[in-house]
């Protein structure tokens, strides 16, 4: 075994070597590590998908309140009127249910009857309509809101229709086709959504 200095000198230094080579492979290996899983988005600020409209109804289970429903998903005044605003246009068709059984559906009657001449004699027809959705009460609400804007397009639809094809049933059904489709058009384009699902007679007079 040596006694010399300058041995013992250079183990020391060869030592302190291997440590600095070590701790800066640990540095870079880190760094090398860090960047990769940067590139990754590892620590990028996490995308928020899109948020749920607050205006957007819900379809209502078997059971369940459609008025109940519609108050537990509406947002605050404020963000509901926000939406709504940048909801005009052409609008949402909200899809009807797979399995209707499993959802709850809530009529509404209109209360005054639509009255218009027919466009090929003097005879004129009064029909009161009813509408279905198996949506929340917002759908309702909807109608209720922009009723006037429904009575004046399906009035003037109303006026084109010749007394013969309205007095068939396929008549009367391609009828309750054209006026679920405007009151669907008129609520897409005022708050964003459709969601009637059908359309009744409760009343239908030629004369």
């Amino acid at each position: 075994m040596s006694d010399d200095p300058k041995a013992k000198k250079k183990k020391k230094g060869g030592g302190m070597k291997m440590i600095l080579l070590i701790v800066v492979a640990m540095v870079v290996g880190g760094a090398g590590a860090a960047g990769g899983l940067y590139a990754a988005g590892f620590f990028s600020p996490k995308e928020e998908g899109p948020k749920e409209d607050p205006n957007k109804p819900v379809l209502v289970l078997a059971g369940e309140s459609a008025e109940e429903i519609a108050k537990a998903h509406a947002a605050p005044h404020g963000e509901a009127a926000a939406a709504a605003h940048g909801a005009h246009g052409k609008g949402i068709d909200l899809p009807a249910p797979a399995n209707p059984a499993a959802y709850q559906a809530t009529y509404f009657q209109l209360q005054t009857p639509f009255t218009s001449n027919m466009s090929d004699t003097d005879a004129f027809a009064q029909i009161s309509v009813a509408v279905s959705t198996y949506y929340d009460l917002r759908v309702i609400d909807a109608i209720k809101t922009h009723e006037m804007a429904i009575r004046s397009q399906v009035l003037m639809m109303l006026a084109q229709q010749p007394e013969e094809m309205l007095s068939t049933p396929e008549g009367k059904r391609a009828l309750q086709g054209k006026i679920k489709g405007i009151i669907n058009d008129i609520l897409k384009q005022k708050t964003g959504y459709g969601g009637v699902d059908n359309v009744y007679f409760t009343n239908f007079v030629i004369q």
